[in-house]
């Protein structure tokens, strides 16, 4: 039977005041994002997620915040001006996330694809892939850097023959004739800003609720039939209207509120992380972004310490979770044998793997790669909701996650006969709110908050949280106990998790692991290092040693099956990828 005492304090407040003039429904960051918008508005707003905050598609992502060079020929031009616009003020008021990234085109033609891109361009159909070459790539790129010139916060492309791009880039295949580096954006820790979206909105007043482990499930007595994964335990939540933001399971969504939709149409897209040393020298810094010989865009990505390998743009069986399969490991080694061919590439580099689905829309046969990424907000009703208004997002992508939310929330306001107060643009997010802009300014911040945990740790801790890391440190300090390292991961300590357990709503040992931190990502879990944070998870949420021992065996086991990596047994394992 589900007690008081073992109801999460978040859903507590949702039970004791179940109304609320708007209810989102998925928390990855296109939800999180208007329910930031909505709450510094003054919005009475709600949030629940049926999982973990931004554990779905929004944790899949290629780690990129692009103005997408490649939509330009799918005459996305409307796209691309707001994403290049987005990735400009990303930079700056996500500075602690959000930063330049080198991207190197090798080209190994000159007039390729001269002929088949008007067809790709009008019908919207691969038909026989064909490379394109320098001339089209030289186009593109600069009508790209025409979308940059104002508020550009990017250089322009820089185009070079084979003999100068193989003295920047030795290991590149030898075979090529040019290379075309232009700039974009990364995000190397997506899951930590879409949580300092969360903050953000929560920040705002108690008139901001949100809650992840929390399903919708139906439609009853003229709100959402709401589940906590946690206890069993159901209850409504009525609003004046209801935002659909669950991403590719938008559909799903709304046919369990009682409505039959067919807006979504995603793609299954997958990565792989390397532990290689060579291929990380080789790239340099840079993102290799290129076309395949199947026509198929990928990249090679440091990022860590390791590098990444991507994406497949393949149907989706919603159904079925999304995972990397044997072929697309396959097809990743080749095609980094393609660009890198003397850097051996295996499966026992592989330490990690994940795979999500996009958020596109019903595409019937446009082939996946020409399936738009824009996105619309589609308006409606649901029999068992009322009268509530009910908006459903179709589409999105990370980059432009602050546009939407604003188009999103503003849609919400129009609905609720509101109109905005506070404005976004350029408004900074989370950590990245007066984070040091110079190399001087980065030693006094580290100079005034390293007294507690010296000035190394003071400047790890900056580049990992923002600005945020002051209340980190701070929690610290103040810890009940004396701090130390984490023995199986070193780089983090035994206070600095507590404190993330403690105020980023973790409610499973995989949260950490998967989101509030990179170990995964990276390929640090091992055994030892599961019972260490076991053992700092359990104490922070007071968790017998029954449940402790089913977290820890539930998230080797989800290693296991989402992300292909098995943990050796013994004192010093690491994490293996599936062979």
């Amino acid at each position: 039977m589900t007690t008081q005492s073992n109801v999460r304090p978040e859903v507590q407040q949702l039970r004791d005041r179940p109304h609320a003039q708007v209810v989102i429904v998925g928390g990855g960051i296109n939800g999180l994002g208007t329910f930031r918008d909505l709450a510094l508005q003054g919005v009475d707003v709600v949030l629940v997620e049926r999982n973990d905050f931004v554990s779905g598609a929004s944790a899949a992502s290629s780690h990129m915040i692009h103005g997408g060079i490649r939509y330009l020929e799918n005459g996305e031009f409307r796209l691309v001006k707001e994403s290049v616009t987005e990735r400009n003020g990303l930079l700056k008021i996500a500075p602690h996330y959000v930063k330049p990234l080198q991207t190197t085109i090798p080209i190994y033609s000159t007039f390729s694809g001269i002929l088949a891109a008007p067809l790709r361009f009008l019908t919207h159909k691969q038909g026989t892939p064909k490379e394109r070459g320098a001339f089209l790539i030289k186009t593109g790129l600069t009508i790209y850097d025409t979308f940059s010139r104002e508020g550009g916060s990017v250089p322009r492309h820089s185009f070079h023959g084979r003999r100068k791009s193989l003295e920047t880039l030795p290991k590149l295949n030898p075979g090529l004739k040019y290379t075309a580096t232009y700039f974009d954006a990364s995000v190397h820790d997506p899951e930590r800003l879409a949580l300092d979206v969360l903050a953000d909105g929560l920040a705002a007043g108690p008139h901001a609720r949100a809650a992840n482990y929390l399903e919708a499930v139906g439609a009853q007595n003229g709100g959402v039939l709401v589940r906590d994964r946690e206890t069993g335990d159901e209850f409504t939540l009525t609003a004046d209207v209801v935002v659909n933001a669950s991403g590719p399971w938008t559909d799903l969504t709304n046919a369990a509120l009682g409505r039959a939709t067919q807006f979504m149409g995603g793609t299954k897209g997958s990565h792989i992380v390397l532990d290689s040393p060579e291929l990380l020298e080789a790239c340099a810094g840079r993102e290799i972004f290129f076309e395949n010989n199947d026509g198929r865009i990928v990249l090679i990505y440091p990022l860590k310490g390791r590098v990444m390998v991507g994406t497949t743009d393949l149907e989706a069986d919603m159904s079925a979770p999304a995972v990397c399969t044997e072929e697309e490991i396959d097809y990743f080694i080749e095609l980094v044998s393609h660009v890198f061919p003397t850097i051996p590439v295996t499966r026992e580099q592989i330490v990690y793997t994940f795979s999500g689905v996009r958020p596109l829309p019903h595409h019937d046969d446009t082939a996946p790669g020409f399936v738009s990424r824009d996105y619309r907000i589609v308006p409606g009703t649901i029999a068992g909701l009322g009268d509530t208004t009910v908006l459903s997002l179709v589409g999105g992508k990370w980059t432009t996650f602050r546009a939407l939310s604003e188009h999103l929330a503003n849609e919400t306001l129009a609905a609720l006969g509101m109109t905005r107060t506070v404005a976004t643009l350029g408004l900074p997010i989370g950590g990245g709110a007066a984070f040091p802009a110079t190399p001087q300014a980065e030693r006094d911040w580290v100079a005034r908050y390293g007294a507690d945990v010296g000035a190394a740790r003071a400047s790890v801790l900056l580049h990992r949280y923002g600005t945020k890391a002051a209340s980190v440190i701070d929690a610290i300090a103040g810890w009940d106990g004396e701090d130390a390292p984490l023995a199986a991961a070193p780089e983090y300590s035994r206070a600095e998790v507590d404190h993330l357990v403690r105020t980023e709503r973790v409610a499973h040992l995989s949260d950490v692991f998967l989101r509030r931190t990179s170990l995964a990502f990276t390929g640090s879990v091992s055994i030892p290092l599961v019972r260490e944070i076991g053992e700092i998870v359990a104490n922070a949420l007071g968790w017998s040693p029954n449940r402790r021992s089913e977290e820890e065996d539930a998230f080797q086991a989800e290693l296991a099956t989402a992300h292909r990596v098995n943990l050796t047994s013994g004192d010093g394992s690491e994490a293996a990828a599936l062979r």
